[in-house]
C-alpha cells in the first residue's frame, strides 16, 4: 500500500471523527491493520477501550440493561445425582504364536485397486506382492516410475 498525503491526511480526519478502523479501512479502499498499522506509525492517539476502567484501575465489564417484567426462577443449588459409573469390560489376554523354528516368509497381496470403490465390483488385485512393496510386478511398474536423468533431457 503506497500511501499519499492525500490519504494520509484522510485517515488522520477519520481517525479524529472517532471512525471504526474497519470503517476508515472501507473507506480508503484498505484493510483494517493497515489503517492500525499507519496510525501506530503516525502515533495518532489511541482509541478508548471497548471495556471501561475504573478509577482503582481494575477492569470492570460495560453494564448489562436490565428488561423490564418477570425474571426467570434461579437455578437450583445442588447438582443433580451423577449417574451411575460401569466397570470397564475386562479385554482377553493377548495369544502368544508358537514358535516357528524356520523364519518365516510373509506373502502379501497386491493392494492395486481395481474398480471404483462403492461399487459391489470394487476389488483389489491380490495378486503376489513384490518383496518389500505393496504391489505385483505388474502394478509395481505402474506405480514406481524411475527419475530420468537430466542430462536425457539437455541432449
Amino acid at each position: 500500500m503506497e500511501w499519499s498525503d492525500t490519504t494520509i491526511t484522510e485517515l488522520k480526519g477519520l481517525w479524529q471523527e472517532g471512525h471504526s478502523t474497519a470503517e476508515i479501512g472501507r473507506r480508503l479502499g484498505i484493510s483494517k491493520n493497515a489503517v492500525v498499522g499507519k496510525a501506530h506509525r503516525l502515533e495518532l492517539s489511541p482509541r478508548p477501550s471497548p471495556i471501561r476502567r475504573q478509577e482503582g484501575g481494575t477492569v470492570s465489564p460495560p453494564p448489562v440493561p436490565r428488561a423490564n417484567g418477570p425474571t426467570l426462577a434461579p437455578l437450583p443449588t445442588r447438582a443433580p445425582p451423577a449417574a451411575p459409573m460401569h466397570a470397564p469390560k475386562p479385554m482377553a489376554p493377548p495369544r502368544r504364536l508358537a514358535a516357528v523354528a524356520a523364519p518365516v516368509l510373509r506373502v502379501s497381496a497386491c493392494c492395486w485397486p481395481i474398480g471404483e470403490p462403492g461399487k459391489p465390483s470394487f476389488h483389489f488385485c491380490d495378486a503376489v506382492a513384490v518383496h518389500g512393496k505393496p504391489y505385483c510386478t505388474t502394478h509395481a511398474a505402474l506405480a514406481y516410475v524411475k527419475i530420468r536423468d537430466r542430462r536425457e533431457d539437455a541432449a
